[in-house]
């Protein structure tokens, strides 16, 4: 259970003993001791979340998340979204209006708009309560109009569905929204239909749980030139992944690898590169229940993943990170050692160049 940390501590030392960063130790190693050219991971920010854990009615939104524009430097899209959250921030506060009437609507629930209530969730983000799918996307898609922002061109969506969550194991059903229930093969046309309706939206973070295969290949078959189609959870853990050499179990075009306390340095390396050599996606995501240590974001520079996911703006824990990755652009671009060209994206994240914004720190 110790073997993580010790590997870690090991990178740390090596670093420290040759006056170098962690994250260019790693990429060092990565690269088998040639200098190479670093970019930053693009941001997976959550915004909201109207999981399970809400009050709302609806369960499949775990986490939506939003993605700034790759041209945009870190700096600029942290302080994008810092404004989007500003807002949303603004929207849960004000006061609801008075309803103008209090007749039954076709659901038997009252009529008029209820009021968004929300509270901060260890994600740092706001648990906000939503009845329906469309709610927090149309919620999202005002804010960035009020700011003057297009969603799919300055910022795109990415959403954590968290299937295995959503399982009804009675029923053998995905419960979607409270009393709704759909099987596998309803969910995939669901999903369809959500990116069809919104397509923004480039990225479905565990759309189903694991056990059904089938449905991952059918909605990758569907959608995956259009939407990365991303298994987090659904993923074995690194160790067995590298034991097997298959990452297609369950069909994706990413995965999402974590730091965890099984897992080295070199583990790291070999799963990157496995990915890499698939044409794969590499999301670096943070470990649940994690502290102020900001050596994942090194792990993440270091090892050139595609995406990074640190969770919301909010909690030390989290803004540590945020200002950790913000101090390595800095670095890198000091050094004249930041590769621009390897930020930019393909179809699913096109769009116009973007006006230079007023960068800050977290």
């Amino acid at each position: 259970m110790a073997i993580g940390a010790v590997s870690l501590a090991v990178a740390k030392a090596c670093a420290m003993l040759l006056n170098k960063p962690l994250y260019l130790n790693i990429a060092l190693l990565k690269h088998n001791q040639e200098q190479p050219m670093l970019f930053m991971p693009l941001l997976m920010v959550s915004l909201i979340s109207c999981g399970k854990s809400s009050s709302g009615k609806l369960n499949l939104m775990k986490e939506v998340i939003c993605i700034p524009h790759p041209e945009l430097t870190t700096k600029q899209g942290v302080e994008m979204l810092m404004e989007i959250q500003k807002h949303i921030n603004k929207i849960i506060e004000m006061p609801s209006p008075p309803k103008a009437e209090t007749k039954k609507g076709h659901d038997g629930s009252k009529r008029g708009q209820q009021q968004i209530t929300g509270k901060m969730s260890h994600l740092g983000c706001l648990t906000i309560n939503c009845d329906t799918i469309e709610q927090p996307l149309l919620l999202i898609q005002e804010i960035c109009a009020n700011l003057r922002l297009e969603l799919g061109t300055n910022l795109h969506l990415a959403i954590n569905c968290a299937g295995h969550e959503l399982m009804d194991y009675s029923k053998g059903k995905y419960e979607v929204i409270m009393g709704t229930y759909k099987n596998a093969a309803e969910m995939v046309d669901l999903y369809v239909d959500l990116i069809n309706k919104y397509p923004s939206i480039i990225a479905l973070i565990d759309p189903f749980r694991k056990e059904d295969s089938e449905q991952w290949d059918s909605i990758y078959h569907a959608l995956g030139s259009r939407c990365y189609i991303i298994a987090g959870t659904a993923s074995k853990s690194v160790s067995k992944l590298l034991e097997q050499g298959n990452i297609s179990i369950p069909k994706s075009n990413g995965l999402i690898i974590k730091h965890t306390n099984q897992t080295t340095m070199s583990d790291l390396v070999e799963i990157t590169n496995l990915i890499d050599s698939k044409k794969h996606i590499t999301v670096f995501g943070s470990t649940e229940g994690e502290s102020s240590d900001d050596s994942l974001v090194d792990l993440a520079v270091g090892l050139g993943v595609r995406f990074i996911k640190l969770g919301g703006l909010s909690r030390g824990e989290r803004v540590t990170k945020y200002n950790r990755l913000l101090t390595i652009e800095e670095e890198l671009v000091q050094n004249g050692t930041l590769d621009t060209s390897s930020s930019s994206c393909d179809a699913r994240i096109g769009g116009q160049e973007q006006e230079t914004m007023t960068l800050v720190k977290v």
